[in-house]
Formats: C-alpha cells, sequence, structure tokens
C-alpha cells in the first residue's frame, strides 16, 4: 500500500501511546467512538498494514495513515 501524502510528526511527550488514543491526540478523530469505528472497519493503517486493535502500543517512529493523512508518532 502506497501513501504519497506528507507525513507529519507528532510528539507524544513519552516513549508509547495506545493507537486509539494517538488517533484522537494526533487529530484524526475526535472521538472515541469514531476511533472504534474507524478502526474496526479497517480505515486505520499502521506501518503499512491494517491494524484492528484499538490498544496497539504505537513506538516512536511507527507512521499511521487514516483518511489520506499519515502521521509519525515522535518523542
Amino acid at each position: 500500500m502506497t501513501n504519497s501524502a506528507p507525513i507529519e510528526d507528532v510528539p507524544i511527550g513519552g516513549e508509547v501511546i495506545r493507537l486509539g488514543q494517538f488517533l484522537k491526540f494526533a487529530g484524526l478523530l475526535d472521538s472515541g467512538g469514531h476511533v472504534k469505528e474507524a478502526i474496526i472497519n479497517g480505515y486505520v493503517v499502521v506501518n503499512g498494514e491494517v491494524d484492528r486493535r484499538r490498544g496497539r502500543q504505537l513506538q516512536l517512529g511507527d507512521i499511521i495513515s487514516f483518511d489520506g493523512r499519515r502521521v509519525r508518532v515522535c518523542p
């Protein structure tokens, strides 16, 4: 899966964050309900692969794609 959108860096102020939390923190989605729906329906891509685990622990450098945007987890 390729995406030519620029990658936005999103500092999280730590080393790990859960996928559901990050989607809201980065401004990709605005509510827990929308996060849950997007993840369950396979609209969220982590490091090039669909991930349906809202509680997945993201690490620094992970790239999350959703709705035409790509964001990278940064310290």
